[in-house]
């Protein structure tokens, strides 16, 4: 009841913005958030997914509270193990190009001109994506030892398709929460309600713990061949634009769209098939671990509001 009354007050203030004041909505340890931050999430949101536009003001503020809570969360616990909350440039510019990449800009000059529709600049950009990398690089230092892939299997298994027609697949995600194996099929039905309703992307907003969640779960295009056979079983049985049945993962239940399909003829390039294949599970496992971990901080942080 109290978050509906946190976007009711952000709502009324968000129709008048010269009457805008700063009001703090929650305080997590050492960091507030005001509804001046929620807004500012709102538009961040807005312009990396433009579908979101679809839904009611005030489900893009729920959505955009949340989203601001988890970056609060992760920037103080990436202040406990990073001197500054900073890049290097290159790895930041590479970073930068493959936001504006999906969204069809073609040069930085261009994407800041984009920015300036939903009153935000580079900056406010570079601030987001250094918190998830950093965040991203702070899991990977803390469970790389965990990572188990199993490289011979892998390229044993690219080898046996590497001379015949393979598949690459578009995919979208969902990733969502369950408190156990009961609720999984009710989650499901909720979410394919959702999907009906108000479309994959925006469903993935809504309901994904995914990083993808703020680009409407796209995850792009993968080989057949970075799949597993469970995963690789349920997509198999899908027409364009169906969804999976859940596949239950170890930190929660994925729900798989295909947003398209294309064979491939050619001879696949091994080394370099390998390289994609190991780094897709290797950011598979990272997300569970993430999500793990973030719960874990999360339940030990001062939260008010």
């Amino acid at each position: 009841m109290k978050n509906i009354f946190i976007i009711l007050f952000i709502c009324c203030t968000f129709s008048n913005v010269k009457a805008i004041e700063s009001r703090i909505i929650h305080n997590i340890g050492n960091e507030i958030i005001t509804n001046i931050d929620i807004k500012r999430e709102f538009k961040y949101l807005v312009a990396l997914n433009n579908s979101l536009k679809e839904l009611s003001k005030e489900k893009i503020l729920n959505i955009s509270n949340e989203s601001i809570i988890r970056e609060k969360i992760k920037k103080i616990e990436i202040l406990k193990n990073f001197k500054e909350i900073k890049l290097d440039d290159d790895y930041y510019n590479v970073l930068l190009k493959n936001i504006y990449s999906r969204l069809n800009i073609e040069s930085i000059n261009e994407f800041e001109l984009y920015l300036k529709d939903y009153d935000l600049t580079i900056n406010d950009i570079k601030t987001k994506i250094t918190i998830d990398a950093l965040w991203n690089e702070l899991i990977i230092q803390k469970y790389k030892a965990q990572i188990s892939i199993n490289e011979n299997e892998i390229r044993k298994d690219i080898l046996m398709n590497s001379k015949i027609q393979s598949k690459e697949y578009q995919l979208s995600e969902i990733i969502f929460e369950v408190e156990n194996k009961e609720e999984i099929e009710k989650k499901y039905k909720e979410i394919v309600k959702s999907i009906n309703e108000i479309g994959f992307e925006n469903t993935a907003a809504t309901y994904s713990f995914s990083d993808s969640a703020k680009i409407g779960g796209d995850i792009g295009w993968i080989n057949e061949n970075s799949l597993n056979d469970n995963i690789k079983t349920n997509i198999n049985s899908l027409e364009v634009e169906g969804i999976t049945k859940p596949i239950v993962l170890s930190n929660g239940v994925l729900i798989l769209k295909l947003i398209n399909i294309k064979k491939l003829d050619t001879t696949v390039d091994i080394e370099n098939e390998l390289k994609k294949v190991i780094n897709y599970e290797r950011n598979r496992q990272l997300n569970q671990y993430s999500k793990i971990y973030y719960n874990k901080i999360k339940k030990n942080l001062d939260f008010n509001g």
